[in-house]
């Protein structure tokens, strides 16, 4: 990561698991093959975003993008129908 042009989200570097595992947000890029990247967006004090990638010839994920994101581009994103509100619902029909 380069530390001048992303010093907001060094400090974000330890919750990498809490941003895969509890996206605020979670999308395409259409610049990139979809069945190979998608995007997750966390609110912290900062608002997040990670890249993960699909290496298919290694058969592995890997974070390949880290950076702050405004507010205004979530709207913007939210507005086009590239990112969704990711929720979970932890109910259960008894």
């Amino acid at each position: 990561m380069l530390k001048s042009k992303h010093a907001k989200c060094l400090k974000y570097i330890d919750y990498i698991p809490d941003i895969i595992n509890n996206p605020d947000y979670i999308g395409v890029n259409p610049n990139e093959n979809g069945a190979e990247s998608i995007e997750l967006i966390k609110r912290y004090r900062d608002n997040v975003m990670i890249g993960i990638k699909l290496d298919k010839d290694n058969d592995y994920l890997y974070v390949s993008t880290m950076h702050d994101i405004q507010e205004s581009k979530i709207q913007r994103r939210l507005h086009s129908g590239r990112i969704k509100e990711f929720k979970i619902d932890n109910t259960q029909n008894i």
